[in-house]
C-alpha cells in the first residue's frame, strides 16, 4: 500500500548525552506533579520527553535524542536487522534509565513505520521488553497523523481558517489539512505516504552524492504519492486551493530553518517557532543540492547524521510546497513527543494546570 488518506469530520528541551543513573532518582525537577513521559521511536530516531503539566504548556524534565536507524535495509530486506535493533536497544537503555530516574509515572512508548513494515518488528517490540522492560505500543498512520498534529497544531496562527501540517519521518510522511472549527483547528483530512527520508532515498538508491538526476526522480515518487490527497483536497476545498500557512515538524524543516538563519549550529530556541519564506525554503534546497556531502557533513545544522538524508527530505518538502502552496512555512521543533504529552495531560485535566 503507498498511503493511506482518509477524512475526518470536525470534531525547551535539554539534550543531555549520558546515561542517567540507575535506580530510583530524586524526582529531580521542581514543580507540583508526577513526570509524565513520551517515547517515539521512528525509522531513523529514538526521542524521549519527560514533563509536567504547567500554566504555560508542558515544563520540561528531560529530553533524548538519538538516531538509530532502526529502518536501515528495511526496504530491501523487509526485516530490521541486527545491527540496527542492536544500536536501538542501547538507546531505549538510556530512555529507561530516565524514566526511573525521574520518577515517571503516566506514560505512551510508541513505534511507527519501521515497526509497522517489518517482519519482525513485533519480535522486536517483544525484545525491547525483555531486555529493557518497556512496553512499546506500535500506532497505526492514522494515529501517528494525529499525534503530530496535536503537538504542533499550538503553532497554527490563531486566526487561520486553514492550514496543513506536515511530518517527514525516517519511514513515512504525514500530510494533515486543518480547518478553524469553533475556535480550535482540527483535522479534515490526512494522508501517510510510504516515504520518509530513509524509506525514499534506500529506494531510490540514493547514496550520499545525491544527483539533480535523483533529486528528480525523488520528488517524482512523492508527486506520485501525493496525488491522492491533492485531489480529495481539492474535493471539498476546490481545484489549487492554499492554505494560510504550512507548519513543518520534522528534522528536514528545522535542518531548512537553522541553515536559513545561518547558524554555526542548531539552536532550537532560534529554530521552534521560526517563520520560513516558500521561496526562503527553496533557496536552501538549491545551496544543500549543490554541496557535496563532505560539505554538507560539515555544515553544523546537519552533521554527519543527516548528511546522506537531508536532500531526500527537502525533495518531500518541494512537492509538498508545490502541492500546497502557501507564502510561509512555520517551524516547529516539536511532535509526537509533545502531541502524546499533551493527550495525556488532557485526559487527566491537567493541561495547563500547575
Amino acid at each position: 500500500m503507498d498511503a493511506v488518506t482518509r477524512r475526518e469530520k470536525p470534531a525547551r528541551r535539554p539534550a543531555p548525552n549520558g546515561d542517567a543513573p540507575q535506580g530510583a532518582g530524586p524526582n529531580a525537577s521542581t514543580g507540583g506533579g508526577q513526570p509524565y513521559g513520551a517515547l517515539d521511536l521512528g525509522t531513523n530516531n529514538c526521542r524521549l520527553l519527560i514533563a509536567r503539566p504547567s500554566l504555560h504548556g508542558l515544563q520540561v524534565v528531560d529530553a533524548y535524542s538519538r538516531i538509530v536507524r532502526l529502518g536501515e535495509g528495511l526496504g530491501k530486506f523487509g526485516r530490521l536487522s541486527e545491527p540496527a535493533m542492536d544500536r536501538t536497544i542501547e538507546a531505549l537503555r538510556v530512555c529507561s534509565n530516565k524514566l526511573i530516574w525521574h520518577g515517571v509515572g503516566p506514560r505512551r512508548l510508541i513505534a511507527t513505520e519501521a515497526c509497522r513494515q517489518a517482519e519482525n518488528g513485533a519480535e522486536f517490540i517483544a525484545r525491547v521488553t525483555d531486555e529493557v522492560g518497556l512496553q512499546l505500543e506500535i500506532i497505526d498512520r492514522q494515529t501517528e497523523a494525529g499525534l503530530a498534529a496535536s503537538g504542533a497544531s499550538p503553532l497554527i496562527e490563531d486566526k487561520a481558517p486553514s492550514a496543513v501540517i506536515f511530518d517527514i519521518g525516517g519511514g513515512s510522511t504525514e500530510v494533515m489539512w486543518m480547518e478553524a472549527h469553533e475556535g480550535k483547528h482540527q483535522i479534515k483530512a490526512w494522508i501517510s505516504l510510504a516515504a520518509g527520508v530513509v524509506t525514499l532515498s534506500e529506494r531510490l538508491n540514493a547514496g550520499s552524492e545525491v544527483s539533480p538526476e535523483t533529486f528528480e526522480a525523488m520528488r517524482l515518487e512523492v508527486r506520485r504519492l501525493l496525488a491522492p490527497f491533492i485531489a480529495e483536497v481539492a474535493g471539498f476545498a476546490g481545484a489549487g486551493a492554499a492554505p494560510t500557512h504550512l507548519l513543518g515538524t520534522s528534522g528536514t524543516v528545522t535542518t531548512i530553518a537553522g541553515v536559513h538563519l545561518g547558524l554555526r549550529h542548531y539552536d532550537r530556541a532560534r529554530v521552534d517557532g521560526s517563520w520560513l519564506t516558500n521561496d526562503g525554503a527553496g533557496e536552501v534546497t538549491r545551496r544543500l543540492l549543490a554541496m557535496s556531502y563532505a560539505e554538507r557533513v560539515q555544515n553544523g545544522c546537519i552533521g554527519k547524521e543527516r548528511a546522506d538524508l537531508v536532500l531526500a527530505g527537502c525533495a518531500i518538502l518541494d512537492e509538498i510546497r508545490t502541492a500546497f502552496p502557501s507564502p510561509r512555512i512555520r517551524v516547529a521543533d516539536r511532535g509526537l513527543r509533545e502531541g502524546i504529552l499533551i493527550q495525556m495531560m488532557q485526559a487527566d485535566n491537567v493541561w495547563g494546570a500547575h
